[in-house]
């Protein structure tokens, strides 16, 4: 493969401008850029960890040649993920007539803001809502919305003018829509397949032109850090002062970001964000849906990567689990050698995975489940949307015709210094009748496979406690009785 061209700028639309942006640290955030650099104050800092949403803003990319935006928090953004972008602020928000915009007046007259800090982004998440959806239904308002926090409680005021925003005007009629064609062509002029390289040594920042040039750049400076979605890198840089140079940003990355299914397998590349891949998930495997709808905010699963929450490693990751009992293999890439390996493999210890210096990880293979398999995913949270797991089982279980169990997997997240199979509990059901006797014989295996920590989350005796009873969940609803009642804001599911 031919050296791909260097340039040494940073090449995006802001509002209306095109920006080349020939200085720009590794670890300089989107938000610190708005209001240190281009003094745009209308997006907030509240919590710099992506969880309030006031630092919303949206960000177009050209996704299959199709410009697509997307909520995001610009707090843990950094300007390094940006190249060949289109960010637009609240400032950029404007009525077909120059006055207020839809979303803005239907949050004046409906009263949804109340001390003001947070309504920017709420507009923004909005925004992005009423772009896709003029009509919303209360259920897509409220999963728009879950990533930003209102402390004055205005969310009914809020939600009553989520619903008017249509009444203030035409989506198709919003300069973003009229416009789209225009800011297309400019991004694709933007994308001239270069690779992006600013600064050096302590203040090194690249964006590969494609993942075998990453592989490239990875392979000869193995100690740099790849950043996908800034979903956790961005809190290292935020909360713990972390330095990341050189930091590698492979978001969008060509060769990264594949989504498909052949022969029962769906193979995800790295950079597939939740976003992107829970149209074909959420259908093929339809225990991932809800878990994915309480991954962050929105604006999270815009950015953040399955790729990501696997490489990090962390034990409360919420998609290994499930891929896991899955039965999920991992290729692992490092320059042109490729190597596949079970998932679960992949996890040896807290802080220390099977991945060798300047090897990745390039895309997950998921087995689809067959149609008699039991498939379930429980995730324990101290709130329902936007919380980092306490607990999370993932269940998946195949019956032979005399009813005993025939196969079981049973991961867990939370419950040990990786996501763990629980084998002693999966010995101690297989061959056996699936029966309520069998299954409260086998709890007391928990205490063979999990020893788990007390944390600000949760006591290790209620990690246990809980562990124990999503398998009695699990027995519950895969045997035809009534399963248990989960309760919603709105109905009973």
């Amino acid at each position: 493969m031919a050296k791909p061209k260097t340039r040494n700028e940073l090449r995006f639309i802001l509002n209306g401008e095109d920006v080349a942006l020939s200085s720009a640290a590794p670890d300089e955030t989107l938000l610190d850029y708005l209001r240190l650099r281009r003094s745009l104050r209308g997006t907030k800092e509240g919590c710099a960890e992506g969880d309030c949403g006031a630092c919303t803003v949206l960000v177009g990319r050209l996704s299959g040649g199709r410009l697509v935006y997307e909520s995001v928090n610009a707090c843990i953004r950094f300007m390094g993920s940006l190249d060949a972008c289109h960010v637009v602020t609240i400032e950029h928000l404007r009525g077909t007539d120059g006055g207020l915009h839809p979303v803005q007046q239907a949050m004046v007259d409906f009263h949804g803001s109340q001390c003001g800090f947070c309504t920017p982004g709420f507009v923004m998440s909005l925004y992005a809502l009423w772009m896709k959806s003029p009509d919303p239904s209360d259920a897509a308002i409220e999963k728009a919305l879950q990533g930003n926090l209102c402390r004055c409680t205005g969310y009914e005021a809020i939600m009553r003018a989520a619903r008017a925003i249509s009444s203030y005007g035409k989506a198709a009629k919003d300069p973003l829509a009229t416009e789209r064609k225009a800011i297309s062509a400019r991004l694709a002029a933007l994308d001239d397949g270069s690779r992006v390289d600013i600064g050096a040594g302590a203040d090194r920042l690249v964006v590969p032109a494609d993942a075998d040039d990453f592989a490239k750049i990875l392979n000869d400076h193995p100690e740099a850090t790849i950043v996908a979605g800034s979903t956790d890198v961005g809190l290292w840089v935020t909360k713990h002062m972390r330095r990341i140079s050189p930091a590698v940003f492979i978001g969008n990355l060509d060769g990264l970001c594949g989504l498909s299914e052949e022969s029962g397998v769906i193979s995800i590349g790295a950079g597939v964000t939740y976003t992107d891949a829970f149209a074909m998930l959420s259908k093929r495997i339809p225990a991932l849906g809800p878990l994915f709808d309480r991954i962050g905010g929105d604006q999270v699963r815009n950015m953040g990567t399955i790729g990501g929450n696997i490489a990090n490693g962390s034990p409360i990751g919420d998609t290994p689990p499930p891929l896991i009992a899955l039965g999920a293999s991992l290729t692992l890439r490092r320059g042109k050698k490729r190597r596949t390996i079970p998932l679960e493999k992949y996890f040896i210890a807290y802080g220390k995975q099977d991945r060798k210096p300047g090897e990745f990880v390039e895309a997950v293979h998921v087995p689809v489940p067959a149609k008699r398999v039991h498939f379930a995913v429980y995730k324990i949270t101290k709130r329902r949307d936007e919380d980092i797991t306490a607990v999370l089982g993932a269940f998946h279980l195949t019956l032979a015709n005399n009813g005993t169990v025939g196969a079981i997997r049973i991961a867990y997240g939370g419950m040990a210094a990786t996501p763990k199979r629980a084998s002693a509990v999966e010995a101690a059901l297989v061959g056996k009748p699936w029966t309520e006797a069998t299954v409260e014989a086998a709890i007391g295996a928990y205490d063979v496979d999990f020893s788990p920590l007390t944390d600000m989350r949760a006591s290790a005796e209620y990690r246990s406690l809980a562990a124990k009873n999503l398998l009695r969940r699990f027995f519950v609803e895969t045997t035809g009785t009534k399963a248990p009642v989960q309760v919603s804001r709105s109905v009973a599911a």
